[in-house]
């Protein structure tokens, strides 16, 4: 009884002091009066565990960074050997073989040439945007600065990454620090009318971009989107032809084709990258999260040789202007390498093959609950609540009942870990079910 009573202090006291101190993301700070935060005090496999013990399934892979679990032995154990070698060294006028090697393999998984790093997928997007306009104005194109992005895209929340974003919260506060770019219409298939097919309505959306391109291309520098999944827009899931469409467009017009995969890069759609669904290679390939597993802060934008080879000279002015202190951090750059190894030493698109048929399997059941657009793609499934379920109350009975998810808007969704068990794929889907059954 004392422990108990002792570890239930110590979650207490946990969110008191984080209350106290620290400015959480995405949230409205007010609202923890009610709804209280989670205090994680480790992480095993697909769980996180307070400070009294409880567990809480992460179906959200904490932010779809997670990809091997918490915990992961393997990226561990490449961490650790780096931290006896070398913790931090920059790598202007240096270099050091965990970004050697973690260049040499990007490389050879997408095809593409030199690596660039950032520490989050944010600056990958920057420094994307950046390095495609400033090739063109290198080419004498100095009026080729429009960048053309998708309706509901989310790219991050730095001013660049904004600019590119359509959430109308971020527009309503910030609209007047952002540049002003192109927005075209989602190619997003809850967007289509009931009598039209997948076929049909995808061709219209891009027969508009043509539209655009037709008229804008001595403008525009390039097409930046997310392919097949827009996630931040709650799972929005489109057709592969739309990357093959835009990819000749952009080819046809001279414009760069910037491929957003920070979120579902690494195996997240059922292929290492979505964008082979697709069979096609960007000029831009900007990746992050599932990159390190979850363990330290790393992106990398890659691009062809072309482009780099444009900034190859003897004027320092001519060179790529992006730099930042922890560009290509050992330590986040070994985490990555053991993430690429287990990639490298397992069947992990054929694993998650097999457990994305069981979870189907499972939430068959669903189907006959107050939800709509039941969607699934890879090692993501997602659907939209009905207006009479109370959402609030289905995400706090999961978490009272160890099922960790975050909507949304009415989206609930799951991305668990790649190493989510049977017995943990029945208490995700079960849990939920049986919350939103309960809140109807």
């Amino acid at each position: 009884m004392y422990e108990s009573s002792t570890l239930a202090m110590k979650n207490k006291s946990i969110i008191k002091r984080s209350l106290k101190s620290v400015w959480h993301p995405c949230s409205q700070m007010k609202h923890y009066e009610e709804q209280l935060l989670i205090p994680i005090e480790k992480g095993r496999g697909s769980w996180l565990i307070d400070f009294e013990g409880k567990k809480y399934l992460d179906a959200t892979s904490s932010w779809w960074v997670n990809l091997f679990g918490h915990n992961n032995t393997t990226i561990k154990g490449f961490v650790s050997k780096q931290l006896n070698q070398l913790e931090h060294s920059m790598i202007a006028g240096m270099t050091h073989e965990p970004v050697i090697s973690l260049s040499e393999q990007l490389s050879e998984l997408t095809g593409l040439g030199h690596c660039f790093y950032g520490s989050d997928g944010a600056n990958a997007i920057e420094i994307a945007l950046k390095m495609s306009s400033h090739y063109w104005r290198e080419k004498g194109n100095i009026k080729k600065t429009k960048i053309v992005y998708l309706q509901n895209s989310y790219h991050g929340e730095t001013l660049g990454a904004l600019s590119v974003t359509d959430v109308p919260i971020f527009r309503e506060h910030y609209s007047q620090l952002m540049q002003k770019h192109l927005q075209v219409d989602s190619p997003d298939w809850r967007l289509k009318e009931p009598n039209q097919s997948i076929k049909e309505f995808t061709s219209a959306k891009v027969e508009k971009v043509r539209e655009l391109f037709e008229q804008k291309a001595h403008v525009i520098s390039s097409f930046i989107l997310e392919p097949l999944v827009q996630c931040a827009s709650g799972m929005g899931i489109y057709d592969k032809q739309y990357l093959q469409d835009i990819r000749k467009l952009c080819d046809e017009y001279s414009i760069h084709m910037i491929v957003d995969e920070i979120a579902v890069g690494f195996g997240r759609t059922g292929k290492l990258f979505a964008h082979q669904y697709a069979d096609i290679t960007p000029d831009f390939l900007c990746l992050s999260k599932g990159l390190t597993g979850g363990y330290l802060p790393l992106s990398v934008t890659l691009t062809r040789d072309k482009i780099y080879d444009s900034f190859y000279h003897r004027d320092v002015r001519k060179g790529f202007l992006h730099s930042h202190s922890y560009t290509g951090n050992p330590l986040a750059c070994s985490a990555a390498l053991g993430t690429l190894s287990i990639f490298k030493n397992n069947d992990v698109m054929g694993n998650n093959a097999i457990k994305a048929k069981k979870i189907n399997k499972l939430i068959e059941n669903h189907k006959d609950l107050p939800i709509s657009q039941l969607r699934n793609i890879g090692m993501i499934w997602a659907f939209e609540l009905n207006s009479q379920v109370n959402i609030q109350k289905v995400v706090q009975s999961c978490v009272d009942n160890g099922l960790y998810i975050r909507p949304i808007n009415r989206t609930i969704y799951f991305m668990p870990s790649y190493t989510i068990n049977d017995f943990e794929m029945r208490h995700m889907i079960k849990t939920s079910e049986e919350a939103i059954k309960r809140h109807a």
